[in-house]
């Protein structure tokens, strides 16, 4: 990540090389936003469990925790994360056997690396399944999310060493995929856990229309959003936002970094919601089929917005990152906030 100015009112959206000017506009959903949770520290992912409760990630508390109604109660502290910069306890799936096998899978900053555990709550240490993720203190990655093909996928940062992003051998500046005992899923381009090079830090994924698309911190102009496809490369570090060099994709929607700092991002009502920790936001971009509309800028009130996961009580949930060390804490922070539908 980097230090950058403050949030503009008019932002210019660039898409494909296309130049869009677009103020930031107000959402009237906020009238229906509620405080599910207050006092937390730093939540880093969201996920949901089969009986509809929240369970989500402390990055520094190595907490993983459970809301149900306005209850928190911690599942499970991840001895083995070791938070520091940007690491920590990061992304958390939720098994789709979870009811079973009480599993969730989770990817954090360890001693000697970042990696991917499997965990049974409140079954012991963590077992991991792909570890050698090169760790930083900044670029560390860390989404985790099972796609529609029942595979694992995580993005990964490049560690401060941009070349590797571009080194297919290394995980690093990479959007993995594999399966739950962390092999290298059928299909993959390079038969190996490698689906997408070329990033410099994608953080969320999600699915819309069929197709995957993960969040990317640029370096100090242009912040992403990919379209992620098997076998490509993103550019990083030659190119930051689009570029006009055809061994590269660009991506399909992009920032000036003073505006976003994507971080999570969900799949909720035929739009996704891009939660930013530098823009104090979340961009919400309509969907329909594979096409993408135009960015609005809302949730504008809460400080640096990091999580965000659509619930199955059709309601989005969003948790907040002012504790971060680069935030201003209110009183409350951090929140764990809900949309009423």
């Amino acid at each position: 990540m980097r230090a950058r100015p403050g949030v503009v009112l008019a932002l210019v959206l660039v898409t494909l090389g296309a130049t869009v000017v677009a103020p930031a506009q107000a959402d009237p959903a906020q009238l229906a936003v509620r405080t599910l949770a207050t006092g937390q520290d730093v939540p880093w992912d969201i996920g949901f469990l089969p009986d509809g409760s929240g369970i989500y990630t402390e990055r520094d508390t190595k907490k993983i925790k459970k809301i149900t109604g306005s209850t928190v109660t911690t599942l499970h502290t991840v001895d083995e994360a070791v938070p520091g910069g940007e690491g920590g306890l990061l992304g958390i799936a939720v098994s789709p056997s979870f009811a079973d096998d009480n599993t969730v899978y989770v990817y954090y900053t360890a001693a000697t690396d970042n990696r991917v555990s499997r965990l049974r709550i409140g079954g012991g240490a963590p077992e991991p399944i792909v570890t050698g993720i090169p760790k930083n203190r900044f670029h560390n990655g860390g989404g985790l999310e099972f796609g529609p093909d029942g595979l694992l996928w995580a993005t990964t940062g490049d560690a401060g060493n941009s070349a590797d992003a571009q080194n297919t051998s290394s995980l690093a500046g990479k959007v993995l995929r594999f399966t739950t005992t962390g092999a290298p899923a059928p299909g993959n381009p390079f038969t190996s856990r490698v689906y997408s090079y070329g990033h410099r830090n994608p953080q969320g994924i999600t699915w819309a229309g069929g197709r995957a698309y993960a969040t990317e911190f640029g370096n100090n102009r242009t912040d992403e959003l990919n379209w992620i496809q098997s076998g490509k490369n993103y550019g990083w570090p030659t190119c930051e936002g689009p570029c006009n060099d055809t061994r590269f994709v660009n991506p399909v929607k992009s920032w000036p970094t003073s505006s976003a700092g994507p971080t999570g991002i969900a799949h909720y009502k035929n739009a996704l919601y891009v939660a930013c920790v530098t823009g104090r936001r979340v961009w919400k971009i309509p969907v329909t089929g594979t096409g993408l509309g135009t960015p609005q800028s809302v949730f504008t009130g809460y400080g640096r917005v990091r999580a965000a996961g659509a619930a199955p009580d059709g309601t989005l949930w969003l948790g907040t990152s002012n504790q971060d060390g680069r935030g201003t804490p209110a009183a409350t922070d951090d929140r764990l906030l809900s949309t009423d539908g």
